[in-house]
């Protein structure tokens, strides 16, 4: 016998006791609200070189038709929030959330694992899990939900402990109990748009892609950064936390204690100079199953040599 209720409140006890942080439900339905201001921030060409974001632009706001028979949309969030930073503060700098193991893989995991338990805990639940790995607006559903509401820099803001969290989803062919959307608490604060060194911030939730930190350090394919960010990069070799840094609703954060997210010794130890020298081997080393394997080697040392600490002479 169906029971969205009960079923909510065994789904979320699942996801609490595998880590999860946070658990909302939303109804499966066509997201209407988010359509034209997507549509506009596309035609503006603010995502930059990421084509895939105008890819599935249907499925990219409708759930259901990303997996057919999809009656609920679960968010849930994982936080990656540590206060150990690398040693050396002239060193070029990691986001934080790439310290240890890939995010997707440990996420998907538990999942799969939540997956599993759900179908033997409620019955048969067919759906699919998503990790940063679908064409699907994940704040968006997490706002829809009540885990939070869109910062000013379109991040997702939980009011009891911040940002630094990943989000992933879960589409179920069952229909659960949906959470209500909480307020907006960004008020007149703009502490986020004023420390991007880029101006990426450029409007309320709106960003420039293109213009991002993340973007230019991950992203970007080409050759070389544009020479306009030469003194803008902050010493970010991957990624950027500033506009979390800054916010104050991260004041109350709290330290993860996921092991695989933990990051090695040795890349927390890591020299100015060390970086500057870097090898492709010990690349292999420090970032085996890391997010910053994406760069490749060839892409974290075009970083390197373009901040402004070790930009080469012209």
């Amino acid at each position: 016998m169906n029971n969205p209720e009960n079923h909510s409140q065994i789904l979320k006890r699942l996801a609490y006791d595998l880590g999860f942080s946070f658990v909302g439900i939303s109804k499966a339905e066509r997201l209407t609200e988010e359509e034209k201001p997507l549509i506009d921030w596309l035609d503006s060409g603010l995502h930059g070189e990421m084509s895939y974001m105008a890819n599935h632009f249907d499925k990219r706001l409708d759930p259901t038709l990303l997996e057919e028979g999809t009656k609920s949309v679960v968010s849930l969030m994982y936080n990656y929030y540590s206060e150990t930073k690398q040693a050396d503060n002239d060193a070029p700098k990691i986001s934080s959330y790439a310290y240890g193991e890939d995010y997707h893989f440990v996420i998907k995991d538990k999942l799969k694992t939540l997956l599993h338990q759900i179908n033997e805990s409620i019955g048969t639940v067919h759906g699919r899990v998503f990790v940063d790995s679908a064409p699907i607006l994940e704040r968006a559903w997490a706002k829809k939900s009540g885990l939070g509401w869109i910062g000013k820099n379109s991040m997702l803001i939980n009011k009891t402990q911040g940002s630094f969290f990943f989000l992933a989803e879960m589409l179920l062919d069952i229909p659960l109990q949906p959470d209500g959307p909480i307020k907006d608490y960004c008020g007149t604060c703009t502490k986020c748009i004023d420390a991007c060194p880029t101006n990426a911030i450029i409007g309320d939730r709106v960003v420039d892609g293109s213009k991002c930190i993340s973007y230019l350090t991950i992203e970007l394919k080409d050759e070389i950064i544009p020479s306009a960010y030469s003194d803008q990069m902050d010493n970010w070799m991957f990624g950027c936390d500033i506009c979390q840094e800054v916010c104050p609703w991260n004041r109350f954060s709290a330290n993860h204690n996921e092991e695989r997210f933990k990051p090695k010794e040795e890349l927390l130890n890591m020299t100015k100079e060390e970086w500057i020298h870097l090898n492709e081997s010990t690349f292999k080393v420090l970032f085996k199953n890391s997010a910053v394997k994406r760069t490749k080697f060839k892409g974290l040392k075009r970083n390197i040599d373009f901040i402004k600490p070790f930009q080469k002479h012209q």
